[in-house]
């Protein structure tokens, strides 16, 4: 498809990306108006985790429906979806409604960003599509900061309901502007629905998902109510590895973790999410207790670091696109990721700023050089056929990882803070303090209740449980370029000669 075609349908793609990267972002600021309005503090944690759920669950789905039905229909489909849940959030008149509102808006979002990586797949060769996953990339940032801004907006000055009807003009005029400029080859195949193995995923999937929501928190590591579930996460992915393998149209086809490369970056994929997300959840509480920061200038505090993934998408998309080259850009981001989280180990009271944000904008860079390009590394390692698949799987992956280090880090962080609060304060205190979560009941206004020495201890406290995480992401991190060491340069499509050469190599791989 010609380049002046492709710049036409971008921006429908690119707002559907917005859609999926701000709302959580937009709802999280606006949550405590939320449970004054409807109540139920106690099932505060649903509102996320179901969300979450509809989003984990559904986005292998996606991403073959779009192979088997064509990707238009289906994208656009999961958009309509998203928007109809978005409403149905913004009417909801109690906390359970919201809840189940929540997961069916769930459902459409796994659709967004796997639906828009594979629209782009489908129009632009991989040796021309490291530019364009550049302004993907921006998009992202965009969204990391203006969300709080929004959120914070919402909050201050309208009602809570904005956060979700907020939704409804974005997507809109995505809709509208992809149904009038999208074009893509219709294609039906025949086919049988996957039906056991999309139940079974889905149970698997949902059992991993409350283990990382639960575990260590509202259930102790070794409860009886987490043992079962891992059990059922065990029995439920073990049954649908087996159905997969049977299957003639399975949801996630097993032989494309055959080719090394795709293997190597679903890894990568789950490493990038359990280091990042993991670890970077904790820095707006370290900005807003530690630094005095308030919760939409926390937002701003992030700028660094999404500077610094603006710019190396940019760069780095056009080099891959100039040179036809990707292999080193992994290894490079391995390596800066490693810097960034030793780095933010350093962290603690006294730091200020300006150091931090310097800090932060070296995991920019590291980003940048990690996100897109595995995501590009993914969809060239398939056939054109299963490119969905690809795009959903390593969305997918990314997603079980920071799941799996938003759990981990939180039980070190919690871990962390008692203790280092049970040695200024003692055990009693330390408990009162850092029970309900990681200092959910730590915030600026009870902070400043506080007496002095109190207050100091509380603040060391945080800094040193926010800088342990960091050193433990260190561990996942270095894991990161030792893996992209071994994923093999594969020509880019985007000429005969180019995929006569991948498909011979795919083969010996």
């Amino acid at each position: 498809m010609a380049d002046k075609t492709v710049k036409v349908v971008l921006p429908g793609l690119l707002m559907a990306m917005l859609l999926a990267m701000l709302d959580n972002v937009i709802v999280g600021t606006a949550m405590p108006r939320i449970v004054g309005d409807l109540g139920g503090v106690d099932h505060l944690s649903w509102v996320v985790t179901a969300y979450v759920l509809g989003t984990t669950v559904s986005t292998p789905l996606w991403g073959k429906l779009g192979d088997l039905y064509g990707r238009k229909n289906v994208f656009m489909t999961s958009i309509v979806l998203f928007l109809l849940g978005s409403a149905l959030c913004g009417f909801a008149q109690s906390m359970p409604e919201l809840i189940g509102f929540r997961a069916f808006q769930g459902l459409g979002a796994g659709g967004l960003m796997v639906g828009a990586m594979a629209v782009l797949g489908d129009l632009v060769p991989p040796r021309d599509r490291g530019k364009y996953q550049g302004q993907f990339a921006a998009v992202m940032a965009v969204a990391m900061v203006a969300g709080p801004l929004v959120g914070g907006f919402i909050t201050d000055h309208a009602n809570w309901r904005w956060a979700f009807f907020v939704n409804l003009p974005l997507g809109g005029a995505a809709l509208i502007l992809l149904a009038l400029t999208l074009r893509l080859p219709k294609r039906r195949t025949e086919h049988r629905i996957d039906w056991l193995g999309a139940l079974l995923l889905s149970i698997g999937v949902t059992a991993l998902v409350l283990i990382t929501t639960w575990g260590g928190s509202q259930y102790a590591w070794g409860s009886a109510e987490i043992r079962g579930l891992g059990v059922v996460a065990v029995l439920g992915l073990a049954a649908f590895v087996l159905v997969e393998r049977r299957h003639p149209e399975p949801i996630v086809p097993l032989a494309v973790f055959a080719n090394r490369n795709f293997t190597l970056v679903a890894v990568l994929g789950f490493l990038v999410g359990f280091a990042m997300f993991g670890a970077i959840t904790f820095l707006p509480l370290y900005q807003q207790i530690v630094q005095g920061a308030s919760a939409t200038n926390s937002g701003l505090l992030l700028l660094p670091m999404m500077g610094g993934l603006l710019v190396t998408s940019l760069v780095v998309g056009r080099a891959i696109t100039r040179t036809g080259r990707y292999r080193i850009f992994p290894i490079i981001g391995g390596v800066l990721m490693i810097a960034a989280m030793l780095l933010l180990s350093q962290l603690d009271a006294h730091t200020s700023k300006l150091t931090s944000g310097l800090f932060m904008a070296v995991l920019g860079l590291a980003l940048g050089c990690l996100m897109q390009t595995t995501m590009l590394i993914a969809q060239n390692s398939v056939e054109v056929k299963d490119l969905g698949v690809a795009s959903s799987t390593a969305t997918f992956a990314r997603s079980i990882g920071g799941a799996f280090g938003v759990a981990v880090f939180g039980a070190i962080f919690n871990h962390r803070l008692h203790s280092m609060l049970g040695e200024r304060l003692g055990t009693a205190a330390a408990s009162r303090l850092s029970s309900g979560g990681g200092g959910a009941r730590i915030d600026p206004d009870t902070l400043a209740q506080l007496p002095a020495p109190v207050r100091t201890a509380v603040i060391d406290s945080i800094a040193g449980a926010t800088s342990g995480v960091f050193l433990w992401a260190t561990v996942a991190a270095v894991l990161v370029p030792v893996i992209a060491f071994f994923i093999r340069e594969v020509a880019l499509r985007g000429g005969p000669a180019e995929e006569a050469e991948r498909t011979l190599i795919a083969q010996e791989g």
